[in-house]
């Protein structure tokens, strides 16, 4: 969805509407962690996924590996997933603006008072909520193996 009709869709909805961002270049086990656990937090889960013009502004001239349209199809395809809204900003702060989430859910490297958003959330008396990490997993430590081993 283009935001827009991400507005549209959120003003549809009964209950409350959970929100989560991110790249999710290569999906890996903490990414469906903090999505499972995102969706058990309300009745519809909305993802934002950053644009690709956005992942090279953030992460550099090598990134993303998979395009956005890429990227979102397979998020979209989890069935934890509601909906799935591209963004071109470095943060989803207009996003989260637009889209006027309950809640907001955030991977463990993050803190409640440092989450894009929170503010606007708690304004409305939504939450915040952080979802552990799961050690192991980053998307660039998976890519920095892969080049520094590619054969395997």
């Amino acid at each position: 969805m283009d935001r827009a009709a991400a507005s549209s869709w959120r003003s549809e909805r009964s209950g409350p509407v959970v929100f989560t961002n991110g790249v999710f270049d290569l999906l890996h086990p903490g990414h469906l962690a903090v999505l499972t656990a995102a969706q058990a937090e309300g009745q519809s889960l909305i993802v934002g996924v950053n644009s690709d013009e956005s992942v090279r502004r953030l992460k550099g001239p090598s990134r993303p590996v998979r395009s956005e349209g890429d990227r979102a199809v397979v998020v979209a395809a989890l069935e934890c997933v509601d909906a799935v809204v591209i963004f071109d900003e470095d943060t989803p702060l207009e996003l989260v603006r637009a889209l006027q989430p309950d809640v907001i859910v955030k991977g463990g490297d993050y803190r409640s008072e440092t989450v894009v958003g929170s503010e606007i959330v708690a304004a409305r008396g939504g939450r915040v909520v952080i979802v552990p990490l799961l050690a192991g997993h980053s998307t660039t430590a998976t890519i920095a193996r892969t080049q520094e081993n590619p054969d395997g």
